[in-house]
């Protein structure tokens, strides 16, 4: 018998050694497949390697708008500093509490896991540790097998080896699922909340810790009761912990998921498109913009726009002039509103200005000698070298001062002054600031470029009037705040315009109608319409700010009746009102300014020096109806041919040449009085044709609309004193041929 017991304990010694060996062999095999394994790994990624969205911040590093990653994920940069404290206590409470006790693998978690693993036939439940499933998130693979399980153990241990613990836990931060294509806790605090994630509610905390387990089946959007059960177990979860007490946990548990999404930042889009454009590898752009005032004048552009028909847009800058910064920058008033063709950046597309460049053509005349605010012009009919321009509304003031000509910006004064100073030379202090006029390919500057005839964008405008905000001096623009791979345009050396003549020019346009609201008093500013109607434009100043707007259509087409003034003005001022407190007024007066303000003018500058010509008809040349224009149409306001109830309006005919005073004849019989003036207000009293015998007037009557066509002087063969009016159905509406005229613009 003990022999027998001998031999089995023998026995079972024998197979212990040799189990034992055999044992050590395999953990030997399996220790060196394990290093084997690891040392094949591929090396990890750096996290600043991640695909992320690039994003646009404003000053004060706000966001106002990201792009999707190169894997069409929105996953938002953002650090541990930026995240609030809650969320990631009670993250590791419900998902890791010894993540900063292990080595990337819990043993204890993954006993328990193979245990319920091997009971159920499949993987249950959690073994992973945080790291563990930072390790699947790299990988982007299910790791619902004991291989993928075994690789990602080994890969925990990769990435515990290789970052710190907190690096650990931004990527996690930066890659967890949250459904959809929302990746990262920022992506998901935004779209979920509305709102950054520096600052959670226990429950907007609790939901973030939830949704990445199920982010599918879990989504507030679809499933907000299957969310809401998550939620309040990581709520539980966290007051076992301690992380939370119990009354915080109930309240957080009472209040509900919301079950839509939040809209992305989508601010100053166009200049977000430019930045990420002009700068393709930087991740994260920084810009001068101010977050608050780019979305309350984006909000004031889609309401004024709101009333005006498609395909009308509207654009709008606001720069600080002192140093340099762009506040704000509309495009179009909705990037996806086709109809206006809101994809187009309207302060950068070139247009016709108007008569926003004559305040630098006074001020070049000031500059010059030619003249000072209060030297006289005479504002008439002229024609230089064939160049006839005529006002925005066919009228003429006569004898005014300069100071006066440009507040009413009229054309001829601008034309004569432009004439005297040199295009060429106003071509040379707008480059001066820094813009480039875009002109006809290969034609010389001429006199039309002060009523408009060249090509400016809104940004050159805010530039431009930037310096003349700076008593002359130029200064370059810019949105970029940090790290700018592109520069600011640079000008040529020297000041656009003198101190001297850029505070007269600014002292001028103050003298503007003013808002009434103290906070829009003492702006400089000045309107222009492009010719037919096609860009209204306002650009003003302060001590501190400039601001520029423009309405007008895209493609380029005409906006009747739309006008700088009536369009772009009420706009510009309200843009000033959001400007809010605190500006700075215009400085005062450089002294050797205080001469040319002075109401007396020097003798010699009694008139302004213009070149002498002898081509505008004067009062020794013959006399000619410069008003209607050859070819007009004029309604009176009869409605048709009977109605002869119908109360006409006055026929205004303007004369110029010859010697006063005129005889006037009116179908063939003189007026009781001779006229003065060479402007007619005739009043008609009834519709009807009338005879027109004389050489130097002509007119027709078209029957089937009551309408009447005038051909005033056409050989300029009317004598003096013999003019001769038509009576017609018309009323004061002027339709000029095409290309008859070049009208600027108030």
């Amino acid at each position: 018998m003990r022999a027998r017991q001998r031999n089995s304990w023998r026995l079972y010694r024998q197979w212990a050694t040799a189990a034992g060996l055999a044992l050590a062999v395999l953990g030997g095999c399996a220790v060196l497949k394990v290093r084997h394994d690891y040392a094949t790994l591929p090396p990890l990624p750096q996290i600043a390697d991640l695909p992320l969205s690039v994003v646009v911040l404003d000053r004060k590093d706000r966001l106002l708008r990201a792009f999707t990653s190169d894997d069409d994920k929105w996953r938002l940069p953002v650090g541990l500093g930026e995240i609030d404290p809650l969320y990631v206590k009670m993250l590791l409470a419900f998902e890791d509490k010894r993540f900063f006790a292990h080595g990337g693998v819990d043993l204890r978690a993954l006993v328990r896991s193979a245990v319920q693993s091997a009971r159920s036939g499949r993987i249950v439940s959690g073994g992973s540790t945080l790291t563990m499933q930072v390790a699947r998130l790299l990988d982007e693979k299910p790791t619902r097998t004991l291989k993928r399980k075994y690789e990602q153990v080994l890969k925990a241990v990769q990435l515990e080896r290789s970052f710190s613990k907190e690096d650990i836990l931004r990527i996690y931060a930066l890659r967890a699922p949250f459904g959809g294509n929302l990746e990262g806790v920022r992506a998901a605090s935004l779209t979920w909340f509305g709102k950054e994630p520096g600052r959670l509610t226990p429950a907007e905390a609790a939901l973030l810790v939830a949704l990445p387990q199920s982010p599918e089946s879990r989504r507030p959007d679809r499933f907000p009761a299957e969310i809401r059960r998550a939620r309040d177990r990581v709520l539980a979860r966290a007051a076992a912990a301690g992380v939370l007490t119990e009354e915080e946990a109930q309240s957080a548990a009472a209040e509900p998921v919301r079950a839509s999404r939040h809209a992305m930042p989508f601010l100053a889009p166009h200049e977000s498109r430019h930045a990420r454009i002009s700068a393709p590898s930087k991740p994260v752009h920084r810009l001068t913009l101010d977050r608050d005032l780019q979305s309350a004048l984006e909000k004031l552009a889609r309401q004024k726009i709101g009333s005006r028909p498609s395909p009308v847009s509207m654009a709008i800058m606001v720069a600080d002039h002192q140093s340099g910064e762009i506040l704000a920058r509309i495009g179009a008033p909705d990037l996806l509103d086709n109809g206006r063709q809101g994809h187009v950046d309207m302060t950068r597309a070139i247009r016709s200005p108007g008569s926003t460049l004559k305040p630098f053509i006074y001020g070049l005349a000031f500059e010059e000698g030619i003249g000072l605010p209060g030297s006289f012009i005479v504002d008439r009919p002229t024609d230089i070298g064939g160049y006839q321009p005529t006002n925005f509304d066919q009228a003429y003031q006569g004898t005014v001062t300069l100071r006066e000509a440009l507040q009413l910006s009229l054309n001829t004064p601008a034309v004569q002054l432009l004439e005297a100073v040199g295009p060429a030379r106003l071509i040379a202090r707008l480059k001066r600031a820094g813009v480039r006029p875009v002109l006809e390919d290969g034609a010389a500057p001429g006199l039309a470029i002060s009523l408009g005839g060249l090509g400016l964008s809104l940004g050159d405008l805010t530039q431009l009037y930037a310096a003349l905000a700076r008593g002359g001096e130029p200064i370059s623009l810019s949105a970029c705040r940090l790290d700018c791979d592109v520069a600011g345009t640079a000008g040529h050396p020297g000041n656009v315009l003198s101190p001297k003549a850029a505070w007269l020019v600014s002292d001028i346009l103050t003298g503007l109608p003013q808002s009434q609201g103290d906070e829009t008093s003492h702006i400089a500013y000045k309107t222009g319409t492009a010719y037919g109607y096609r860009d209204a434009w306002a650009v003003g100043y302060d001590g501190r700010y400039v601001v520029s707007v423009w309405l007008g259509r895209p493609d380029g087409t005409p906006v009747p009746g739309e006008t700088g003034a009536s369009a772009a003005v009420p706009v510009l001022f309200e843009v000033f009102q959001k400007l809010g407190p605190g500006r700075v007024p215009l400085p005062d007066a450089p002294p050797e300014a205080l001469l040319g303000a002075n109401v007396s003018v020097p003798a010699p500058l009694r008139y302004a020096r213009l070149p002498e010509r002898r081509d505008m008809a004067g009062p020794g040349e013959g006399l000619q109806i410069s008003y209607p224009p050859n070819g007009a149409e004029l309604d009176l306001g009869f409605a048709s041919t009977g109605q002869e109830s119908a109360k006409p309006q006055p026929l205004v005919v303007k004369l110029k040449g010859g010697a006063g005073p005129f005889s006037i004849l009116v179908n063939g019989a003189p007026l009781p009085e001779k006229a003065l003036r060479r402007q007619l207000i005739w009043q008609p009293e009834a519709p009807g044709s009338r005879q027109c015998d004389d050489p130097g007037c002509a007119w027709r009557k078209r029957e089937s609309d009551g309408l009447a066509s005038i051909a005033s002087a056409p050989h300029m063969g009317m004598k003096s004193g013999t003019p001769c009016l038509v009576d017609t159905n018309l009323r004061r509406l002027l339709r000029p041929k095409a290309g008859f005229s070049h009208a600027g613009s108030r």
